[in-house]
């Protein structure tokens, strides 16, 4: 099962997308933390990596490209994977397609979290205080939705048209349980796509 998760920081995608991953027996690839990894590796890239997600801006395609492909061929994702936070960009989405092309490979299903922007900014400023992470401050939030609705958002209008049949909205407003059932129940009626 080959899955993309779309949706605003903060709107609870990453802990859907760890549940559903451990029921379906499939590999949750979350780019942030694939990335926060990659931060205690200590070398140059960790610490330009620093730089850029302490400030809120996005990594460049070509280093997200890169460790997303070395996964997707892993043996880890063999039975499947979720994608959370990857593609982020139109420039991402056409390395995506076309790497699924060359590969011989489907989606089966996209999942789009929407949620109203003030929730969103409630509920990363609670994960901040929890997690205490770094990227999680007001002035950091504020510059991830904007990135989200200007780089994002169009990608996931994108996938929603060009995969309408197995593109579902998900109110990311409910509560965990009831969002974990609501995956499932579109999991188990939705059809399988044949064709890129």
């Amino acid at each position: 099962m080959k899955i993309i998760f779309f949706g605003p920081p903060g709107s609870g995608k990453g802990t859907q997308a760890k549940l559903l991953a451990k029921e379906l027996n499939i590999l949750h690839l979350s780019t942030g933390d694939i990335l926060r990894e990659k931060l205690n590796d200590g070398d140059t890239l960790s610490i330009k990596l620093k730089q850029i997600m302490s400030s809120g801006n996005l990594v460049s395609d070509e280093i997200l490209n890169q460790i997303i492909t070395d996964k997707l061929m892993s043996e880890e994702c063999s039975n499947g994977f979720i994608l959370d936070g990857y593609p982020r960009t139109i420039s991402q989405s056409n390395f995506l397609l076309s790497f699924f092309k060359s590969n011989n490979l489907n989606l089966d299903i996209i999942f789009n979290f929407k949620i109203d922007f003030k929730l969103v900014e409630e509920r990363i400023i609670n994960r901040s205080k929890q997690e205490q992470r770094s990227d999680d401050n007001l002035d950091v939030i504020k510059t991830r939705i904007e990135k989200y609705i200007e780089e994002t958002y169009p990608v996931s209008e994108f996938f929603s048209e060009k995969y309408s049949q197995i593109s579902f909205t998900i109110d990311a407003s409910q509560e965990v349980h009831k969002i974990q059932k609501e995956l499932m129940n579109f999991i188990k009626k939705s059809p399988k796509i044949s064709e890129n």
